[in-house]
């Protein structure tokens, strides 16, 4: 990256101040705080296992890597909602290729450890894979383990056996630390291995617990903290720690809890989620201030927001989204939303900014918190599907700019400056002098008004709740820009001339003005563009979005001997620029839907990438290319007059992607547990008598939380046996689950009844314990003497999240008493719940249901003496019923299809289903609830080339007829190129 001639020589200390920054010490360590005067320079290169030892520090405006400035735009991806190693690839490239230079992610404790003592880190659960993945792709990594998370996941992230254990959780109570220690020693082990300051990997930040605001005035907070903090490093974590503080309380500052003598390498973040309906919030420099300001409680550390909103969570019933699902927050929370918002946290010195979700994911299996359905989507810019969406268009430009325009670094705020009806930041650069403003209109209505600046007043036009930046002062080479009224994306070298682009909306007239007091020559490259040299102003005027790409390319003039080359792009053409660094030299390929990656072999350039769409490629690149390939076939080119390669024919789009119809469907009708010949033999005795759980044991009774006979995810039963129903009335069965939890009851074989929680309301959105008594006649002709047995089914719909450290996870999930009106027998109780964990598949893929333990989910299972059925069903039963097919596909291997499951019904009937493909269970449909009808199906567990066991686990309610209905293979969208995809290990009967 070309540099100003005043950068260039401030930065001639650099690479010394750098060595001094502390990056690997312990806590003899230098603070970071003595590297303030680092001034404004080129940004560190992509981050790789390069084997070179390297320093992280920071000031008070931005990290500082090897003595390099560095802004932090990344993404939040989670590893366990994709299970499929193969595309967490396809995922971090495409965060990468559209501006994202690190990745944040949460590690689950839950998700990896199904026992105490027991860890697997293998499979879909391998970090070490992921970690590195991500190094050979070019990005950072922020790591999150916890161990407590949040992040809408089954007890925040604790495992379900933590739930049994002694302690108070999130505190320094001996009893909980131990096994936390267990925890980070297991992941610290891979972390150590692939930290950026040793060479081996791009960890770049760890993060010690998450949004913890309970007993930050005790000592027991403050010691867990310090705890928490002490163990990482001597598990030998030596990047800078953070934490993030919910909702901006200036908790865990720097200071605030003993790091054993450590200084300057703890970072303060929070959080920030602003409604759409409201005005983005300044939390920084030009807000309020104090310690709820935001960054302005560390005001010696950079502005840091390790979970800025990319979207929203949805609740069973959809009640935020008003039943739309996460379209609905993709479009209220949509470009414009978060160009409003991120350009507003830059106004105000935030430099580590973390999108959060930037790809959602699925919740698949038993995962999902209470207070969330399988889908993650979040509305973030990439679907559930891994599809790019609009929101991508703020991410990608801004991305880009902070990456490649260095000046955005370092920023202070500068004199106040006004645009009638419209909100405006303004900021200097105090090394290079370019100035910065920021214009957010937070009315309904587009404003048009001017601005001051570059010495001329500016015509601006923003429209309603969206905003702009405009530069003034910027360098670009050993050119200046006196002003531009469209927003710099990127300025790189490219061969023998610099490269900058400028981007905004379809339909603007962009100005981009350069001080050259001898007239240069300007030739165009588009007829839409127009130049006018005067009084040594080169004035640049062009339309955008008036036919592409549209470029003027300037050479000469004041002594400049290195081509300038301007390109101006609207929104659907930035998405077609995609810049990239080889060793050889930068690249900016234009084009295809997707530039994967990109390398130089003699005078070749290799491209990776995706099309949809028949599209042309261009290439600008150092000197002496001369042949380009595409997906590993040569592209015939031609040299043009803006120093490119050209594709003298377009690349060819995706191929058609057909997806069969489902049929062959065969049924099979369970819950044996419900008679009472059923052998219950090996079933576990319900006899304890005292629990750790903060439900109460009531007085009399005997222990019948699930959580205690080691039942820890999905359905579990109960069988009581008693003699002499004579006289009983009615059974009350007090039960506690999540969200949408379930009861269904039997005597001596025959339906009692149903239950079920009442879908949440604007007041119960966020409960995650829901407590109830089902009260069931108990029908005359059972109101006998002898032997009877009662049977229970409980859909427990996982933990709740601990996010005050009440231990609210432990709360009880299945039944929690019985009582009878009419009698009082004596009842000896068993239980069962799932059974022991599938060795690939993990702890969540399974619940206690008959089918579910004899297989009947998994591919190869015997169902030829299964009864052939049709769709759409409409039967009258409770309890469950199996359906299950196999489906072939035939996906062109150069295609990346992306499929997902459909189920449709009449929105009045009662069932829910429980879906399995290829033995793993991708979630949970509720057909009277929603408002997820689509399930996504990831590629690896999902055979695009081969043979698939669809199985469908429905439990039906006695009140209504149920499905399922209408069950289809839906194309949520495909790409001419992709990576390559492992199949994952997905083991039958």
């Amino acid at each position: 990256m070309a540099l100003s001639r005043r950068t260039f020589g401030a930065l001639a200390g650099t690479a010394a101040l750098g060595l001094a920054l502390g990056g690997s010490g312990g806590p003899a360590a230098p603070s970071a705080y003595a590297a303030r005067e680092v001034p404004t320079g080129p940004p560190p290169p992509a981050p790789s296992a390069d084997g070179r030892r390297h320093t992280v520090g920071f000031d008070h405006y931005s990290l500082l890597v090897d003595g390099r400035r560095l802004v932090l735009w990344s993404g939040e991806m989670h590893p366990f909602r994709l299970p499929s190693p193969s595309l967490w690839r396809d995922v971090l490239q495409k965060m990468r290729a559209h501006g994202h230079n690190a990745v944040s992610i949460h590690v689950s404790w839950n998700y990896h450890s199904p026992a105490p003592g027991r860890y697997d880190f293998t499979g879909v659960r391998d970090l070490d894979l992921f970690l590195r993945t991500a190094a050979e792709t070019g990005l950072y990594v922020v790591l999150r383990p916890g161990p407590y998370i949040g992040a809408e996941i089954d007890g925040g992230g604790f495992p379900g056996w933590l739930a049994t254990t002694g302690g108070r959780a999130r505190t320094a109570d001996p009893a909980y630390l131990k096994h936390v220690d267990e925890w980070l020693t297991h992941v610290d082990a891979i972390a150590a291995r692939h930290l950026f300051t040793r060479g081996r990997g791009t960890v770049l930040l760890y993060q010690i617990e998450n949004e913890y605001d309970a007993y930050v005035h005790d000592a027991t907070g403050r010691a867990y903290m310090s705890h928490l903090y002490k163990k990482v490093r001597a598990d030998g974590i030596d990047v800078p720690l953070f934490h993030n503080d919910k909702s901006r309380n200036g908790y865990w500052t720097p200071g605030t809890f003993d790091t054993g003598g450590e200084k300057g390498r703890w970072l303060y973040g929070f959080d920030g989620y602003p409604s759409p309906s409201t005005t983005p919030p300044d939390w920084g420099r030009f807000g309020g201030g104090g310690r709820t300001g935001g960054a302005t409680a560390s005001p010696r550390t950079p502005g840091f927001v390790p979970e800025s909103g990319g979207g929203w969570s949805d609740p069973w019933g959809g009640h935020w989204s008003k039943g739309e699902g996460y379209e609905a927050s993709r479009r209220t929370r949509d470009a414009a939303y978060e160009r409003r918002f991120h350009l507003t946290n830059l106004a105000n010195g935030i430099t580590l900014h973390n999108v959060y979700m930037t790809f959602g994911g699925t919740s698949w299996g038993w995962l999902p918190a209470p207070v969330v359905y399988t889908s993650y989507d979040y509305g973030a810019a990439f679907t559930e599907g891994r599809q790019p969406t609009d929101k991508l268009v703020p991410m990608h430009q801004i991305g880009h700019m902070l990456q490649r325009v260095p000046d955005f670094a370092k920023l202070d705020r500068a004199q106040d400056v006004k645009a009638a009806g419209l909100t405006t930041y303004h900021l200097k650069n105090p090394d290079t002098d370019a100035h910065v403003y920021v214009l957010r209109n937070d009315g309904d209505k587009e404003v048009s008004s001017t601005l001051r600046a570059g010495g001329e007043d500016l015509p601006v036009t923003v429209p309603g709740r969206d905003a702009r930046l405009l530069v003034a002062g910027l360098s670009l080479g050993r050119r200046r820009v006196r002003y531009a009224t469209a927003q710099p994306m990127l300025f790189q070298a490219a061969g023998r001339q610099d490269v900058a682009v400028f981007c905004g909306r379809r339909g603007d007239m962009a100005r981009v003005v350069l001080e050259c007091d001898e007239e240069p020559l300007v030739t165009r490259m588009s007829q839409q563009a127009a130049y006018v040299h005067d009084r040594g102003l080169l004035r640049v005027t062009v339309p955008l979005g008036a036919g592409g790409l549209i470029g003027v390319r300037v050479e000469g003039g004041d002594g400049v001997d290195r081509p300038l080359l301007l390109l101006f792009a609207d929104e659907t053409t930035s998405l077609r620029l995609w810049p990239y660094d080889t060793p050889s030299g930068s690249l900016l390929v234009y084009g295809p839907k997707l530039l994967r990656t990109a390398a130089l072999s003699g005078s070749t350039v290799h491209l990776t990438g995706d099309t949809v769409e028949a599209t042309g490629l261009e290439v600008w690149g150092p000197r002496g290319i001369d042949g380009v390939t595409w997906n590993g076939r040569a592209v015939r080119t031609s040299a043009t007059g803006s120093g490119s390669l050209r594709a003298a024919a377009p690349l060819a789009g995706v191929p058609k992607v057909e997806l069969p119809a489902l049929g062959g469907w065969r049924m099979r009708t369970e819950n044996p547990e419900a008679g009472p010949s059923f052998d219950d033999s090996a079933w576990q005795v319900a006899g304890r008598t005292a629990s750790h759980s903060t439900t109460a044991v009531p007085a009399g009774q005997p222990v019948l939380f699930a959580d205690d006979y080691g039942f820890h995810y999905g359905d579990v039963w109960y069988r009581g046996t008693f003699t002499d129903a004579t006289g009983v009335e009615s059974v009350s069965l007090a039960h506690s689950t999540g969200t949408q939890g379930l009861l269904m009851a039997w005597l001596d074989g025959e339906p009692l009844g149903t239950h079920r929680m009442p879908v949440p309301d604007g007041g119960t959105i966020r409960r995650g314990t829901w407590t109830d008594t089902a009260v069931l006649p108990v029908p005359r002709r059972l109101r006998t003497g002898g032997r009877h047995v009662l049977s229970v089914l409980v859909r427990r719909m996982a933990h709740d999240q601990d996010g005050k450290a009440q231990d609210t996870h432990k709360a009880a999930r299945g039944l929690t008493a019985v009582t009878f009106t009419g009698g009082s027998p004596r009842v000896r109780w068993r239980v069962q719940g799932e059974a022991a964990p599938d060795p690939v598949r993990g702890p969540l893929n399974n619940g206690g249901l008959y089918g579910e333990r004899e297989g009947w989910h998994l591919p190869g299972f015997p169902d030829g003496d299964w009864e052939p059925v049709a769709f759409p069903r409409a039967v009258r039963r409770q309890g469950v019923t199996w359906y299950r097919t196999t489906f072939e596909l035939a996906v062109d291997p150069g295609v990346d299809a992306s499929v997902g499951l459909t189920l449709d019904d009449d929105p009045n009937r009662a069932w829910r289903a429980q879906i399995f493909l290829n033995g793993w269970n991708m979630g949970q449909y509720i057909n009277d609830v929603g408002p997820q009808h689509t399930f996504v199906l990831p590629g690896g567990i999902l055979r695009t080339r081969g043979t698939n066991t669809l199985a469908l686990a429905v439990l039906s309610e006695l009140t209504t007829l149920s499905g399922p209905g209408q069950v289809r293979l839906t194309l949520l969208g495909s790409a001419a190129g992709g990576v390559p995809v492992t199949p994952v290990p997905s083991p039958g009967r």
